[in-house]
């Protein structure tokens, strides 16, 4: 028995269209781009009003911390900025 050649196309073509149905793994997650410059505060120091010697010295560890939290941020400025082409 012969058969017709459009029958021999037809599941072909069904075959086909159910081989774009299969499961494909998920695409990758797109990459982040961060562009600009990091978020910087104002430098502040702390108010002071030292009574005695000991206060004083306190005191001056907490203007060092501060000024060396400031010095901080603006390196961090400073390299971000020689990292841009």
């Amino acid at each position: 028995m012969r058969m017709p050649t459009y029958a021999t196309g037809l599941p072909s073509l069904c075959l086909t269209l159910l081989a774009g149905c299969a499961s494909a793994p998920p695409s990758p997650a797109p990459t982040l781009i961060v562009s600009g410059c990091p978020a910087v505060v104002p430098c502040t120091l702390p108010a002071t009003r030292p009574q005695s010697n000991g206060d004083q010295l306190s005191d001056q560890d907490r203007v060092e911390a501060a000024w060396a939290d400031c010095a901080s941020q603006v390196d961090m400025v400073y390299r971000h900025q020689q990292a841009q082409p």
